[in-house]
């Protein structure tokens, strides 16, 4: 799932040395209320449709006003517990079949939905149909489709959506009395962590009273890829969960959550919640110190200004399973109309769409960035580079795998081997965008930006921010030469990483244009492979192919913290919770 060198400049330092000056830190504001929970960020959601949304902003607001079948259980990555089915299967309960391919899951009794009526096992059965079919480019369908159908897409190479796929998924789910029945097509190890986050379940005759899919195989093929805005699910929400949608105000990038009293497990203790978006560090400090936000995003660039802010919690040294930053290189840029590209050619005022498809290019990019330096600076020190897409700590890492490292010479070496020594006798000129607010990716784009043009003053980088949810849009249009991103795990395994990161259907491959056959072949058969040790050699040689083919960078291993109110109970953290640990499940929040 998407999440939203050289030291810091003097102007970056002086803004964040004056967000921290002349304040009271210790009483709490007017805003302050017990029963209502502020969380100040940075990114805002894309859209409300969980069949659609794929990033942690969304997501994040989606696991509080819907439910999935199954959670993760506290802080445990594999410990899971029943939400919507009432019993987690399993080979001992008799709800795994003995060749591992069927899932039962008996429907939980009793759950209603926010706008009235009970959930049923054919509203499980259609929400996960329409989590599968929908398909949205850049969305999370292939999380469920590619292991219940074995396709990671709906559509041929023609762009049609394909009979045979909505055929083997209609087939493959289907209601038992009070059961929902799943089989795959092959056995599938994360199969029910997968299900621990999503798939969430919507209220089938809601859904088509509005205008969204009926169910039915005669109409599938009208909301298959279609735009996220289009459905009337992209702004409305009627879940299960334990907070219903208050509102969604657009032109404030605020939401607001009430409780729902009559959810299944009891009513929350918090009344409501409401995020917001506040792009300036400095505000959202002074709210926290204020009490207006309970808790607030932000990075360690930032830290040392939160530590000594009278009645501010700082918990630290979280370990994560992230990996974020990635820089990635898009190797089939769309021009059209693109005013990233400059002039569209290799001419000295712009790239042509095959900038990043020579790999010299994408290794001398490679040599230009201080890792180390960016770990230092803008980490505070915390963390490790990162080898590979497979982050430190999970099943298959290699810390063994070869990097390269920041090296100027070897770039600049690089350069002049790229698209037969034009580059470096033309130079280039294209925009670096990063998400509006994020002072960690600002700060990467403006090392690659002094790096570059001091290795050729004809290499020319521009940078600016953008909303976040324009950042995905441009990302998914292949509009952007180059950005930097994050992976939060949609679910603790690492083909969760190696498919987003590796196989040409996966998140960022299919908007890179990067297509490797073998690491196509790998992935597949890594996610099928049972044996850890044969599993282990299959993701051994994918990071083989990672840093032989560089369609990625990988930045940091990484550790995170949280900052909230002092007054703030029940947190619970979970690196697979979306936007942790700055974020997490409202329901067992309190203030005292």
């Amino acid at each position: 799932m998407r999440r939203p060198g050289p030291a810091l400049t003097l102007a970056l330092a002086l803004a964040l040395a004056a967000a921290c000056s002349g304040q009271d830190q210790g009483q709490p504001g007017a805003g302050t209320d017990r029963g209502t929970y502020v969380h100040a960020g940075i990114s805002e959601a894309s859209t409300l449709d969980p069949a659609i949304a794929y990033d942690t902003s969304s997501h994040y607001l989606l696991i509080n006003v819907y439910e999935p079948l199954l959670d993760f259980k506290g802080s445990s990555l594999t410990e899971l517990e029943g939400r919507i089915a009432e019993k987690v299967p399993s080979r001992e309960n008799g709800l795994i079949s003995a060749d591992g391919r069927t899932y039962a899951f008996p429907i939980r009794k009793g759950v209603r939905f926010h706008e009235g009526g009970r959930l049923t096992p054919e509203d499980v059965r259609y929400s996960l149909l329409r989590f599968m079919l929908l398909d949205a480019a850049g969305g999370p369908s292939a999380l469920l489709l590619e292991p219940v159908t074995g396709s990671a897409v709906t559509r041929g190479k023609d762009g049609k959506p394909l009979d045979e796929v909505f055929a083997k998924a209609d087939a493959a789910v289907r209601v038992d009395g009070d059961k929902v029945l799943v089989t795959l097509d092959k056995p599938f190890a994360p199969f029910l962590t997968v299900l621990a986050s999503w798939g969430l379940i919507v209220p089938k005759d809601w859904c088509a009273s509005h205008g969204a899919w009926d169910g039915s195989s005669a109409t599938w093929k009208q909301y298959n890829g279609g735009p996220k805005t289009a459905s009337y699910l992209h702004d409305h929400a009627n879940g299960s969960g334990p907070f219903k949608l208050e509102r969604w105000q657009k032109d404030k990038n605020e939401f607001a959550l009430v409780r729902f009293d009559g959810y299944w497990k009891g009513p929350a203790k918090l009344e409501r919640a409401v995020v917001k978006v506040v792009p300036e560090f400095r505000t959202r400090k002074l709210m926290l110190a204020s009490g207006d936000a309970d808790s607030i995003q932000a990075d360690y660039l930032q830290l040392p200004l939160l530590k000594s802010a009278e009645g501010v919690q700082v918990i630290d040294d979280l370990p994560r399973i992230d990996m974020s930053p990635s820089i990635f290189f898009v190797q089939d840029i769309k021009t059209q109309d693109n005013p990233y590209v400059g002039s569209g050619k290799l001419d000295g005022q712009g790239i042509p769409p095959d900038f990043f498809a020579d790999i010299e290019v994408r290794k001398g990019f490679a040599h230009a960035l201080d890792y180390d330096g960016y770990i230092n600076d803008v980490n505070q020190g915390k963390g490790s580079r990162a080898n590979s897409f497979i982050p430190k700590g999970m099943f298959g890492h290699n810390p063994g795998q070869k990097t390269r490292d920041y090296d100027r010479d070897k770039a600049e070496a690089c350069f002049k081997k790229a698209h037969g020594g034009k580059l470096w006798k033309k130079g280039f000129k294209f925009t670096f965008v990063y998400n509006t607010g994020n002072q960690a990716r600002e700060v990467v784009a403006n090392m690659f930006k002094r790096s570059l043009e001091s290795i050729n003053p004809k290499f020319v980088i521009e940078t600016r921010p953008v909303p976040w949810s324009a950042l995905l849009d441009l990302s998914n249009a292949s509009k952007l030469p180059m950005f930097t991103m994050g992976w939060t795990p949609d679910f603790p395994d690492p083909h969760n990483f190696a498919f987003h990161f590796m196989h040409s259907q996966g998140n960022y491959p299919r908007l890179q244009g990067y297509r490797n056959e073998e690491a196509d072949r790998l992935v597949t058969a890594a996610m099928t492979e049972l044996d850890p040790a044969r599993r282990r050699e299959f993701y051994r040689r994918l990071q083989e192919i990672a840093y032989d083919d560089v369609p990625s960078l990988f930045v940091l291993n990484s550790v995170l913290f949280r900052v909230q109110r002092s007054w703030v109970d029940g947190y619970v953290y979970n690196p697979v919770h979306p936007g942790s640990p700055e974020l997490c499940p409202l329901y067992t929040l309190s203030k005292r």
